[in-house]
């Protein structure tokens, strides 16, 4: 289905008992692009750098470094930048096999969560982004290039709010809160369907709606199962006590995970109407065919006793044997006769079923 949730590098694992940690890529996966944000409350640096081993001097000359890698096609490059951040193979295995729910893992002086950024291009896309935070760094690894996080960079950019002047909690939040916040338009989007598709069911009555309507449907069911977890995974870094975490930047969460729970509860309201909509489409198309069946119904009405009349003028009667045997086949005026009054049936059928409503009428 051109919809539905793409799903795309997603089950490239390796073989059922490998060891933990085994990393294997899917070969198709874009090339890594490894690109490097450090700033500090005077100014910043932005580099796309060839080489892991140049991330070195970054975390050495600047309080805080984000660095993000675009594409996970090349495994020797994901597991040198590990050994730099002195990432677990676990971590870096669920790096590397995107089909993670959204979750916070905890491993001593750094932490690790994971989310997924989606988008409607057009159809409904999902990415895996795995972030990495510590006390003078936050690593963030992606699918491929392009993502919703260039608001972030541009703050970063142009000294907008607190985010140079606060750590890389802060800095986490503020990648976490644009990810989630991207969920919106995708809504609304989808929100314009669903309003779409309910007034070309009344209006267009047809079958091939409901197409459209299944398809709207396993994308919320999609939508949902991506979204759901980030309430928890965010209930977490609220409520768990991280040193890393200041009380200001759990404030923040706060609000990111006020905003979850408005996603979820459009979400939960699109699901419903779009359940809704396959009441409404099974409705609409048993209306048209009953409003068929009461044309068909009104037409062969109308034919029984006209078919009635030319039956029973249809008789091999001979007049010449008896005179009560039709007679009337022998008036001059029999045959226009006989049409008067099947005109004038007719049309008295179509009144009285124009007075009883059943031709449209009230």
């Amino acid at each position: 289905m051109a919809n539905r949730l793409k799903r795309k590098h997603r089950f490239h694992r390796p073989a059922p008992g490998a060891p933990p940690g085994t990393l294997q890529t899917d070969p198709e996966a874009p090339r890594p692009i490894i690109s490097v944000l450090a700033y500090s409350p005077q100014g910043f640096v932005e580099e796309t750098i060839q080489h892991p081993q140049q991330i070195g001097k970054f975390l050495k000359e600047w309080p805080i470094t984000w660095v993000n890698v675009s594409g996970l096609g090349d495994v020797a490059v994901i597991r040198s930048i590990g050994e730099i951040f002195h990432l677990h193979p676990l971590e870096l295995e669920d790096v590397v096999h995107v089909h993670q729910r959204a979750k916070v893992d905890h491993y001593g002086d750094h932490h690790y969560v994971v989310c997924h950024e989606v988008s409607l291009t057009p159809a409904l896309d999902s990415d895996q982004i795995s972030l990495f935070f510590g006390t003078n760094y936050v690593l963030t690894f992606q699918e491929k290039a392009g993502d919703c996080l260039d608001p972030v960079r541009n703050r970063i950019r142009q000294g907008l709010g607190q985010i140079r002047r606060l750590g890389t909690d802060h800095l986490m939040y503020a990648l976490i809160d644009a990810v989630v916040d991207h969920y919106f338009p995708v809504l609304e989007r989808i929100g314009e369907r669903v309003d779409d598709l309910e007034e070309k069911i009344i209006t267009q009555p047809a079958n091939a709606w409901m197409s459209d309507i299944l398809r709207l449907k396993r994308e919320l069911l999609a939508l949902r199962r991506t979204l759901w977890p980030h309430r928890d995974s965010l209930n977490v870094l609220i409520r768990d006590p991280i040193p890393l975490i200041t009380d200001e930047t759990r404030i923040y969460l706060r609000d990111c995970y006020d905003h979850v729970v408005r996603l979820l509860d459009l979400l939960e309201t699109y699901r419903e109407l779009g359940s809704d909509l396959v009441d409404l489409q099974l409705s609409t198309v048993s209306n048209r065919t009953n409003e068929v069946m009461q044309l068909l119904t009104v037409i062969a009405t109308i034919f029984i006793p006209l078919t009635f009349i030319t039956g029973l003028y249809g008789m091999n009667f001979d007049t010449k044997i008896s005179p009560w045997n039709m007679p009337e086949l022998e008036w001059p005026y029999g045959y226009p006769a006989v049409l008067t009054v099947m005109a004038a049936l007719s049309v008295g059928l179509l009144g009285y079923f124009w007075r009883k409503g059943w031709l449209g009428g009230e």
